[in-house]
C-alpha cells in the first residue's frame, strides 16, 4: 500500500510553556516539546490568530489586486485582500467579505474556498484560508476610512496569467497572491470552480461557527 499524502494533526507533550512577548495582534510562546526519544527541546514561535484573504476574479478574468508597503521586509508588494481573523471563533467567510470591501470597496455574489495553508509551520502557527470571489460590483456608499500603510495602497485588476507569470519570473512575492493565483490557474487547468469547497467548509485548523 503506497503512503498517504495527506497532512494530519497531531500534537507532542509539551511540559512547559511562556509567553515572552505579546504584541497588538500577535506574540511570542516559548514551548519545552518532548521528542520521539524522550529528549526535550525549546521550540520558539510566533502565535496568530489566523487569516484570510480573497482572490477576486472578475468576468474578464483579470484578478483584484492591492500594492502596499510591507515594512518587515522593505518591500512594497502586490497582494489580494487580506486581513486578520480579529474575533476568535469568526466565521472566515465573513471576515474575508468584510476584508474585500473595506480594501477594495467590492462585493462578491459567488464564494468558494480555494485553499487553506499554513503559511510559515516552522516559525508560526498562522492559519490562512484563501478564497475564490467572482460575481463582483462595486459597494455603494461612502468607503471605508483607511490609515497607515493602507492609506498609500493602490488598486489594479491585471489577467490572472500575467499574474502567474510574475510569480513563475521571481516578480511577485506575496504568499497570498502566489498561492492564491497558482491554486486558481491549477483549479481551472483541472476539475473547474465547481469543483471547489463550499464557502463554508470546515477549518480544523480555525474552527467557526455558521
Amino acid at each position: 500500500m503506497g503512503i498517504s499524502i495527506k497532512d494530519t494533526a497531531e500534537s507532542w507533550q509539551v511540559t512547559a510553556s511562556e509567553t515572552p512577548f505579546t504584541g497588538n495582534k500577535t506574540s511570542a510562546r516559548t514551548d519545552v516539546v518532548v521528542m520521539p526519544d524522550g529528549s526535550t527541546v525549546k521550540r520558539d514561535y510566533q502565535v496568530h490568530p489566523g487569516s484570510v484573504a480573497v482572490l477576486a476574479l472578475d468576468e474578464q478574468g483579470r484578478v483584484l489586486v492591492i500594492n502596499q508597503y510591507r515594512h518587515p521586509v522593505r518591500h512594497r508588494l502586490w497582494e489580494i485582500p487580506a486581513g486578520l481573523l480579529d474575533i476568535p471563533g469568526e466565521n472566515p467567510l465573513h471576515a474575508a467579505q468584510r476584508e474585500l470591501f473595506e480594501e477594495a470597496h467590492v462585493k462578491a455574489e459567488d464564494w468558494r474556498v480555494l485553499t487553506d495553508v499554513f503559511t510559515s509551520p516552522g516559525g508560526c502557527d498562522e492559519a490562512l484560508r484563501i478564497f475564490l470571489a467572482r460575481g463582483l460590483s462595486e459597494v455603494e456608499g461612502e468607503r471605508f476610512e483607511v490609515s497607515e500603510e493602507e492609506a498609500d495602497m493602490e488598486l489594479a485588476r491585471v489577467p490572472l496569467a500575467d499574474l502567474v507569470r510574475g510569480v513563475l519570473d521571481g516578480e511577485l512575492h506575496n504568499t497570498c497572491l502566489t498561492v492564491g493565483v497558482l491554486a486558481l490557474s491549477a483549479v481551472l487547468a483541472g476539475d473547474g470552480v465547481d469543483a471547489l469547497r463550499p464557502a463554508n467548509a470546515p477549518w480544523p485548523a480555525r474552527p467557526f461557527e455558521e
